[in-house]
């Protein structure tokens, strides 16, 4: 237990460490629009589809072509681009610097518009590349309609790569990236992906308060972190209308050809809403069912998700392994609210008869689970508000409210494989009958789940937790609650300085059970 504690602890201080640089580089920058014709090495250039790629690039007198402002263009000069649709492939030439970024950004208050619907794609390309390049800021675009019907390529919206270092990417609308292919053909794709294929660590990667939607991924996902990537943030983006994973950090899926550099680590999952995330819309959804994931943690390590917002999703949170090599370890999943799911809210452990992959040494605290599991699982089985399935270890799973369907399961281990963990605190309610499952054995009575499982004597069940309204629903708790103040403070490394609304998390040494306090 003191070592995941440690480990948590260091992980909260890289993340603080990061943000850190975020607000000193933010502050280092000068946001205001040049209103006169701007000096080129202090401020930038200007881009208009009534624009001439011989012009002067100042604001009365625009380039037309994006990547004929970005050739130009010196550290710490904005590219500002103005109303309008633009066909190209975006590819950023060059880097910033520490105290001088690069930044390609949307006019404020106009809509700039990369559109693929004219443009090819061979092998795998992307509408915006960030390839080994640093100090890129790049925020405000619609990126979108990049189409493809010929089988094995692999389309992307945006695309970041080849150990680059200190990229943003803020306030982009990602719609409409599309791999129009049957499955057999390798339906593939992302609405971003930011992958560490090289032996150059990728450092200080920021997604920010982005729009992902109606993106045709296939087998992949819309916004994927993989193979060499340390210290990132994933934060307030949301996610909708897709018809595979919503967030994904991995390792162990050859994006890196050096094993130890091949998962993502260190990261903040924060801040997000992911909804209508549903494989059944597309045609992965024919063998598979409802098996997509919110934000799902896959190989991973290292990576704290909180404060997210995650319903009407296939399944709502993962920290599972598909791949014998990378046990997904050493994550936190806290004060976050999972709903209406169509099957498991949270779930850990490696996937059942296929590899030798778990989930080791992390923390499921302070969430709150609301009426998940519509539908039965691939076995026809209810998989359970929070579902463990192979090679669970030294996990803790405390202070959650696990507010279940009338036919659910409170949480579900499906096989023997796994040890050491521990779950109590928790606050369990139904309108049916209570059931939980240990091991494959169903237990109906709360006594006898208890002796089976090895804990939960701190638990509650039957206590309505009182959410605010179980209509819309708002899951925070009312004063009264029997959830208010009962559970158990851990660490603020583990329980978060922060519930799910920003308020303080622990208040007078004391914690609520659930996402909110």
């Amino acid at each position: 237990m003191l070592t995941i504690l440690f480990k948590a602890w260091g992980n909260a201080m890289r993340v603080t460490a990061f943000l850190t640089i975020l607000t000193a580089a933010a502050c280092s920058k000068k946001s205001s629009v040049p209103t006169s014709e701007p000096d080129r090495t202090a401020n930038g250039y200007y881009v208009s589809p009534d624009g001439s790629d011989g012009n002067t690039g100042t604001i009365n007198n625009p380039l037309r072509n994006i990547n004929t402002a970005l050739s130009k263009v010196l550290p710490g000069d904005t590219v500002f681009v103005r109303n309008g649709t633009y066909a190209e492939k975006i590819v950023f030439p060059k880097s910033g610097r520490l105290d001088k970024y690069i930044t390609l950004k949307a006019y404020p208050g106009e809509k700039a518009i990369i559109d693929g619907t004219t443009l090819s794609i061979t092998g795998k390309e992307a509408l915006v590349t960030i390839r080994n390049n640093s100090f890129i800021i790049f925020e405000g675009f619609d990126v979108c309609n990049y189409k493809s019907t010929t089988p094995w390529v692999n389309i992307n919206g945006i695309l970041v790569d080849q150990g680059s270092k200190n990229i943003q990417l803020k306030k982009n609308r990602i719609y409409n990236i599309e791999h129009n292919v049957k499955p057999e053909d390798g339906r593939s794709g992302h609405g971003i992906e930011i992958i560490g294929n090289t032996d150059v660590k990728m450092q200080y990667i920021l997604v920010e308060e982005n729009e992902i939607h109606d993106c045709n991924t296939g087998y992949s996902e819309n916004l994927t972190i993989n193979g060499y990537v340390d210290s990132f943030i994933i934060r307030k983006n949301k996610i909708y209308n897709a018809e595979n994973i919503g967030i994904d950090a991995a390792g162990g899926y050859w994006a890196n050809s050096n094993p130890a550099y091949n998962y993502a680590r260190n990261g903040l999952i924060s801040e997000n809403e992911l909804y209508n995330i549903d494989m059944t819309t597309g045609p992965i959804g024919g063998a598979h069912g409802h098996g997509a994931i919110g934000i799902y943690i896959d190989g991973a390590r290292n990576i704290t998700v909180e404060r997210n917002k995650v319903h009407e999703c296939d399944r709502g949170i993962g920290i599972v392994s598909e791949n014998d090599a990378y046990p997904t370890s050493n994550c936190i999943v806290r004060n976050n609210f999972v709903y209406n799911g169509w099957r498991t809210g949270i779930y850990l452990g490696g996937y059942l008869n296929h590899t030798s992959g778990g989930t080791n040494d992390c923390y499921v605290v302070n969430n709150t689970l609301y009426q998940n599991d519509r539908v039965t699982g691939a076995f026809g089985e209810i998989e359970g508000e929070i579902r463990l399935t192979e090679r669970c270890n030294n996990n803790v799973i405390k202070n959650n409210i696990v507010y279940a369907r009338a036919t659910d399961v409170f949480v579900h281990k499906y096989t023997t494989t796994g040890a050491n963990n521990v779950i109590d605190n928790n606050l369990y309610y139904t309108t049916g009958a209570t059931k939980w499952i240990w091991n494959g054995t169903e237990y109906t009575g709360f006594a006898a789940w208890k002796t089976a499982c090895g804990g939960d004597a701190a638990s509650t069940n039957g206590a309505d937790p009182l959410l605010i309204s179980t209509f819309a629903p708002d899951l925070h708790i009312q004063t009264g609650s029997p959830a208010k103040n009962t559970g158990v403070v851990i660490a603020v490394a583990v329980n978060g300085d922060m519930d799910i609304d920003g308020n303080a998390r622990i208040v007078n040494n004391k914690i609520s059970k659930g996402a909110s306090q």
